[in-house]
């Protein structure tokens, strides 16, 4: 996870390739969006399989397609051809490889799915920790262009190692799990059909695309809006970035447990709250202040995990376990529409106001459009899922 999670660092590399290119903030995006869109489609299309195929051989595949996105990557002459290389290739193996983890994960905790999952999911929160500074050096010393070649050669060695331990249960494990920690309540196994009609599906559904545009967007902006809005240099803030990957890293396992305790309702309450607490801060007092800009983003990126794990284990608590991998695999489009919907409306943005304070009425907004659909969607029976 913590390898795969290196599309996060990806606004490390976001202003040398628009030197490199010539190019503005919107087409500097691009990349980054339709690596989150593929890697959304492709959690979704990989789905069905995963209950298929060994663990290790769906990580294979994917870690395969993400070390030859970012060597191909090093060859591109524009940004049409990295979108490509970096974006369709890259995204999609970390789609086929993301969700192997968690459902290994989830057979194996289940009476803390959520919490387990949050988990796991704490390396891809906290891979910038190390990839963003890691890059950063490497942009430096070889270029932006030899740094995905580097990268590329590395992940490419490393994801089969890592790959290797994981397997699922066996029946005398399930068996072990059961008599160490109580019998498990599995007779909550919705099916795919039936979800898409209940309005608890629908009230997911359309918050993780809220939560994730919310998240993506400011996520990839990072350095712009601490170079750029704040004045720090950008070393300063890749430095910064650490702290970031760690709030972020964190938000999953917190958020998890938070979901798994109470209502999920109660957890996306959370998230909106803090995301909106951390924009007026930024709008009232961000603007050259250091000390705004670290609280503030510390808790954009806190979200964002959050989120991560809010959908994943909201779907568990919902829905079962039983077709969980082809449930969350739809759910999770929702990550895809927040990452086109949310990247590109913010360089837009940029480009035609020239303010980033524009980017942070445009959170709240999306914030309070969130309780709205929470209060709408989450409210009722949301024990049953209906």
């Amino acid at each position: 996870m913590m390898f795969l999670g290196t599309v996060y660092s990806y606004s490390v590399f976001r202003i040398p390739l628009e030197e490199e290119f010539q190019i503005g903030s919107t087409e500097s995006g691009l990349p980054y969006m339709t690596s989150l869109a593929f890697y959304a489609i492709f959690m979704f299309l990989t789905g069905k399989y995963i209950e298929k195929y060994d663990p290790r051989m769906i990580i294979l595949t994917g870690g395969l397609l993400v070390a030859v996105g970012w060597i191909m990557s090093s060859f591109a002459t524009n940004i049409i051809m990295l979108t490509i290389t970096y974006g369709c290739i890259g995204g999609a193996g970390v789609g086929i490889a993301y969700g192997a983890p968690m459902n290994v994960v989830a057979k194996w905790f289940p009476e803390k799915k959520g919490f387990a999952v949050g988990m796991v999911l704490i390396g891809f929160g906290l891979s910038p920790l190390i990839t963003a500074p890691l890059a950063r050096v490497l942009v430096e010393s070889f270029g932006v262009m030899q740094t995905f070649l580097i990268l590329g050669v590395c992940l490419s060695v490393l994801l089969p190692i890592v790959a290797f331990p994981l397997s699922y249960p066996r029946q005398i494990d399930i068996k072990q799990v059961e008599y160490d920690r109580g019998k498990v309540d599995e007779t909550l196994n919705v099916q795919v059909y039936e979800m898409i009609r209940m309005r608890t599906f629908k009230g997911i559904y359309l918050n993780f695309v809220i939560g994730t545009m919310i998240g993506l967007m400011l996520i990839g902006s990072t350095v712009n809006i601490g170079v750029d809005y704040v004045g720090m240099d950008s070393k300063i803030v890749t430095q910064f970035m650490a702290l970031f990957a760690i709030f972020n890293g964190l938000g999953r396992p917190i958020f998890g447990w938070v979901t798994d305790k109470l209502k999920p309702q109660k957890a996306m309450f959370l998230s909106y709250a803090l995301i909106l607490a951390s924009s007026v801060l930024m709008l009232l007092w961000g603007k050259g202040n250091e000390i705004i800009f670290v609280i503030s983003f510390s808790m954009f990126w806190f979200n964002l995990g959050g989120w991560l794990a809010i959908a994943p284990a909201s779907t568990l608590k919902l829905f079962g376990i039983k077709y969980y991998t082809q449930n969350y695999g739809l759910i999770f489009t929702a990550y895809g529409f927040g990452a086109i919907t949310g990247v590109s409306t913010t360089g837009g943005l940029l480009d035609a106001t020239g303010n980033y304070d524009s980017i942070f009425y445009y959170v709240l907004i999306l914030c309070i459009l969130g309780i709205f659909l929470t209060t709408k969607f989450m409210r009722d029976n949301i024990s049953k899922g209906v």
